[in-house]
């Protein structure tokens, strides 16, 4: 049979039913559909509900206090930043802590300007708003970097002078809550993000506060930079010196058979080295200066002597005794100016230097003894701690006179070196144990919906479908095959029995006719034709005869 006519056939029934039984039909499905959807959405819905996300410990402790005080259930969530009631009352508790002027987030933004009005509104009362709203957005942006819990900052903006020669730069304070709580990787990095939202200010205007009151960045550089820097440089030295003696050890030993300390000192001074250097072998003539100097000089001294005749008059004396000298002196100067070639050096090292390395390994002695063979005591364990320490200074970088130390020490491990075991799945047992109360609530609507199939939806199904007594008459007297009182054959399938059967409780009396009629109850929604053409193919005699009683019955009458 073709679908077309499984189509025709639907429809046909359908029509056969009649408009009654149709609307009664849809009406009992509306009503087993709505039943069956409300009692599963009683059943399933959650036992509590998010009252408010993200809050604050002291907004957690406010709102908690006044559900409290008003007797509405409520619960905290694990992470102690979110509040849940119970279902149905969450209107009602927002309404209430919404009087309150609960939960005081502090974290407002630039949405403070929605609530104000421009009328009576001061320039100060705008200024103080635009900070409180500058304020909100840096804090909401700094507690989403990631470690980072809590933030609530402090913004200093200076009123401007036009009379003043210094102006006070802008600064802030930045209090901030991290997890885990000694996590001050990001420190640096909100520095620079307060600085750059806020015009005018400088990073080091700028100053980070743990919630546990340690200073973690400030201003004074010279003072807290160095220190900060120093335990940052010696927590990843020691971490790199410990990665490469694990990666030395693990193939030798195993993994959980040793651990690993490092301890590590360093220097962190900033050196600055000057180095001037002479050559003088390598020299250039820069300038030269030649004096020539001549001096050429006689003297003569004539005096006469000292004698008795110059008393005389007219008495010349004569004088022999004139003293000649000659002088002649020559000078030669020469100036030669050499360009000595030098050499400038200038070293400065900002970085850092080892000043000591420490390190511990704890070695298992059972792994020692193992390797070591049965036959292997405590000499060969003795080597195996030597070797193990020549391997830890070869990838430690061991320094001698740095005085670095290597100390390795064979003890006993508690779980013997044995890694973790995992983790046993859950028995089937606890599976059902987790989920009992969706196995309940299913079941609950399972049965119910069962409930209104078996106790609505059947009687009433049958109370539709139910057959008239007359017809139950006639179908009665069919099996029985004779005639109605009024000589009307029973066979004849007229008024409502033309157009439905039901279902046939009565027992048959003959073989044929039983036949025909268990036929006729399954088909009981296909048309009178039908009917007709299968009476005629299941007993053609039966059939003859109910017409001849039909013809006999029209002569008659």
């Amino acid at each position: 049979m073709s679908g077309r006519q499984h189509a025709e056939r639907l429809w046909n029934n359908i029509v056969a039913l009649g408009g009654r039984r149709i609307a009664a039909l849809g009406l009992i499905g509306l009503v087993v559909f709505l039943s069956v959807g409300l009692g599963a959405l009683y059943l399933s819905r959650p036992a509590q509900e998010t009252l408010y996300t993200g809050l604050s410990r002291e907004d957690v402790g406010r709102i908690g206090g006044v559900l409290k005080d008003a007797n509405i259930p409520f619960d905290v969530a694990a992470d102690g930043a979110s509040v849940l009631v119970a279902y149905g009352h969450t209107a009602q508790a927002r309404m209430l802590l919404a009087e309150k002027g609960l939960p005081q987030s502090s974290k407002s933004g630039y949405e403070l300007f929605n609530d104000l009005g421009s009328l009576g509104m001061t320039s100060f009362m705008q200024e103080v708003t635009r900070v409180r709203a500058l304020e909100g957005e840096i804090a909401r942006t700094i507690q989403g970097m990631k470690g980072v819990r809590a933030a609530r900052v402090h913004i200093v903006l200076p009123d401007r002078g036009s009379f003043r020669r210094d102006q006070q730069p802008p600064s802030a304070s930045v209090v901030v809550r991290t997890e885990p709580a000694d996590d001050v990787s990001g420190a640096q990095s909100i520095r620079h993000l307060v600085a750059s939202a806020v015009p005018g200010m400088k990073p080091d205007r700028v100053t980070v506060i743990g919630t546990d009151g340690a200073l973690i960045l400030s201003g004074d550089e010279a003072n807290t930079a160095a220190t900060g820097k120093m335990a940052s440089l010696e927590k990843t030295l020691g971490r790199e010196v410990q990665d490469n003696i694990r990666r030395t050890l693990t193939p030798y030993l195993g993994v959980g058979n040793f651990e690993v300390s490092v301890a590590a000192r360093l220097n962190t001074d900033k050196t600055v080295q000057n180095e001037t250097i002479y050559n003088p072998d390598q020299r250039v003539e820069r300038s030269t200066r030649a004096v020539r100097e001549t001096e050429n000089a006689q003297n003569r001294a004539s005096q006469r002597p000292t004698t008795a005749q110059q008393n005389l008059p007219d008495q010349r004396v004569r004088s022999d005794g004139n003293d000649t000298s000659s002088n002649e002196t020559q000078k030669r100067e020469d100036l030669t100016n050499y360009e000595i070639s030098t050499k400038t050096i200038q070293t400065v090292s900002d970085g850092y230097a080892i000043r000591q390395l420490s390190v511990a390994v704890l070695v298992n002695r059972s792994r020692l003894a193992a390797l070591a063979g049965p036959e292997g005591g405590k000499a060969a364990i003795d080597a195996q701690i030597a070797e193990i320490e020549q391997l830890i200074g070869s990838a430690a970088g061991f320094n001698k006179e740095r005085g670095d130390n290597v100390k390795v020490a064979a003890v006993g491990f508690v779980n013997d070196g044995q890694a973790l075991e995992p983790v046993a799945p859950l028995s089937l047992t606890d599976v059902l144990l987790r989920q009992s109360a969706t196995l309940i609530n299913a079941a609950t609507i399972l049965l119910v919906a069962g409930l209104l199939i078996w106790f609505g939806l059947r009687p009433a199904m049958r109370a539709i479908l139910a057959i008239p007594a007359a017809e139950q008459e006639q179908v009665a007297a069919l099996a029985a095959g004779g005639l109605d009182p009024d000589g009307t054959p029973a066979g004849a399938l007229t008024g409502p029995a033309a157009s439905g059967l039901p279902e046939l409780a009565a027992p048959a009396a003959a073989t044929g006719v039983a036949g025909l009629i268990e036929d006729l109850a399954d088909k009981l929604n296909r048309s009178p034709q039908k009917r007709l053409e299968q009476m005629i193919e299941a007993d053609e005699e039966q059939a003859a005869q109910i017409l001849k009683r039909w013809l006999l019955r029209e002569e008659a009458a």
